[in-house]
């Protein structure tokens, strides 16, 4: 299924992780400047420095969120005086980088894409399966963006999972089905990490792997653990010397 904006929906959308509302731009954009408005009184009328330093941070975030508004009211603007530019991307190109981590629920896909902020929520497409999931970013700085990725670790839930826009990220919400841990994302980095993995020999001494594990210790020891080793395996020899000279007898 393809989802709605995780932040701009008039459905509900998979889960309530998933679900907003967004009012139009113009009116948004006249609430963020009575807003500012009103921490300009405030700051006028504030006398402590701590006070004033907060209200002068907030300032700062409502500008910076009525300049993307601002934004995103003119290119709104322009596909309505051309529909078809949504369409006039000169080409895709593929997303490539990406982190993620997980929850007991989520497993989370970061796409840093700058400005996907700015442009309408229905260009944002992210199609869900259960072993998969497509994004398409459409009409992003000139260009189209897509990313697919297949053959997940383990099964998702697609009605419950989701997209979120942020500012100048992607963030994709993929439902487990089981809240188990993922050690990959995908079957193929398991079945290549699997296939790096040293075999086990079955045949080899166990004591070897002891010797190994000691040579470490004492590779990486100070001077006082090389010293206490050195002087666990001297007597370890003479004991072993010593049971050989009674069986002579």
């Amino acid at each position: 299924m393809w989802t709605g904006s995780g932040f701009a929906s008039d459905s509900r959308v998979g889960s309530a992780w998933c679900l907003s509302a967004a009012a139009p731009a113009g009116t948004e954009i006249n609430q963020l400047e009575a807003d500012l408005q009103e921490l300009g009184s405030l700051l006028a009328k504030a006398e402590r420095k701590r006070v004033q330093e907060l209200l002068k941070e907030e300032q700062k975030k409502v500008e910076k969120e009525i300049t993307a508004k601002r934004q995103q009211k003119e290119q709104q603007a322009r596909r309505v005086a051309d529909p078809t530019a949504a369409t006039k991307a000169a080409y895709t190109v593929k997303i490539t980088n990406y982190g993620w981590d997980q929850s007991d629920k989520f497993v989370k896909i970061y796409l840093t894409l700058k400005g996907v902020h700015t442009i309408p929520a229905e260009n944002v497409g992210v199609e869900f399966k259960e072993r998969s999931f497509s994004v398409l970013v459409k009409d992003l700085d000139g260009k189209n963006h897509q990313m697919t990725i297949l053959n997940l670790l383990s099964p998702i839930d697609a009605g419950e999972s989701c997209k979120k826009i942020k500012t100048d990220m992607l963030l994709i919400m993929c439902r487990k089905q089981t809240s188990k841990k993922w050690e990959c994302l995908t079957q193929i980095e398991k079945q290549s990490k699997d296939k790096d993995k040293p075999a086990p020999n079955e045949t080899a001494d166990p004591s070897d792997g002891l010797m190994s594990m000691l040579k470490k210790i004492y590779s990486d020891g100070d001077d006082e653990m090389k010293r206490t080793i050195n002087k666990a395996w001297s007597e370890s020899q003479e004991k072993k010397l010593k049971g050989e000279d009674m069986m002579d007898l």
